[in-house]
């Protein structure tokens, strides 16, 4: 099952949500950690001799209640859990969550928590929604994916075009580095509705005239622009 993401750009992306089994594990590490803090904090006052009162607890606490919010919002929509898990927090057109969202998954989240039978749910809810939506991300209009394995260094890496090299679309200047990088991205993918909503996107803006196939043609594109970008 994958999910469709319509990017800023007009780009249809697909991503793979988040299974239930990646984000339970996710939370599980997320447990594990804020656990660690709890032990750590008391063990400091007992090595100092102190009584864990509410100075303390207050120590102790209050980073485990912020721990969702304040985690995916500085590490852009990433926990300690999601980076072990390698998954992430996305706005359902791609981009990334404000601080709104953020806030509004967190405060959904206490109540779910709580009011939901420990998270049975939210579970149940993953589970069935087609986006991989708990309650949160519904509100929010997020939902968690699965990041792509890291590229390799021949995936990044322009490779040199031969000197007597022929640019085809001259009109490829009118892209920027980001629709590039976008092109890259469908390149990686299979799916050719992808393929073929993203070379008429890139015709439409460039006015570019082409009879070559989807594929042929995005890789020309990028060739071009790289060569002439480069020069």
């Amino acid at each position: 099952m994958s999910l469709a993401i319509r990017t800023s750009q007009n780009v249809l992306l697909e991503y793979e949500p988040a299974s239930v089994g990646d984000r339970i594990i996710a939370s599980l590490i997320d447990y594990v950690v804020i656990f660690g803090w709890v032990l750590l904090v008391m063990a400091i006052a007992a090595g100092l001799n102190l009584n864990v009162g509410k100075f303390y607890g207050v120590i102790a606490m209050l980073p485990v209640v912020f721990y969702d919010l304040a985690s995916e919002w500085l590490l852009n929509g990433r926990s300690i859990g999601k980076i072990a898990m390698n998954i992430r927090v996305v706005m359902l057109d791609g981009s990334q969550p404000g601080l709104g969202a953020y806030l509004l998954r967190w405060l959904l989240r206490i109540v779910e928590s709580v009011a939901f039978l420990g998270g049975i749910v939210p579970i149940i809810t993953v589970a069935a929604n087609g986006r991989g939506q708990r309650l949160g991300d519904i509100a929010a209009g997020t939902t968690v994916v699965k990041l792509k394995q890291p590229v390799s260094i021949e995936d990044v890496v322009y490779r040199p075009a031969p000197e007597n090299y022929i640019v085809q679309f001259a009109d490829v200047s009118l892209l920027s580095d980001r629709d590039i990088s976008i092109v890259r991205e469908v390149l990686r993918r299979t799916d050719e509705h992808v393929l073929e909503r993203t070379a008429d996107k890139v015709k439409e803006v460039t006015g570019i005239q082409s009879s070559l196939p989807n594929r042929a043609f995005l890789e020309t594109v990028v060739s071009d622009y790289q060569f002439i970008t480069t020069q």
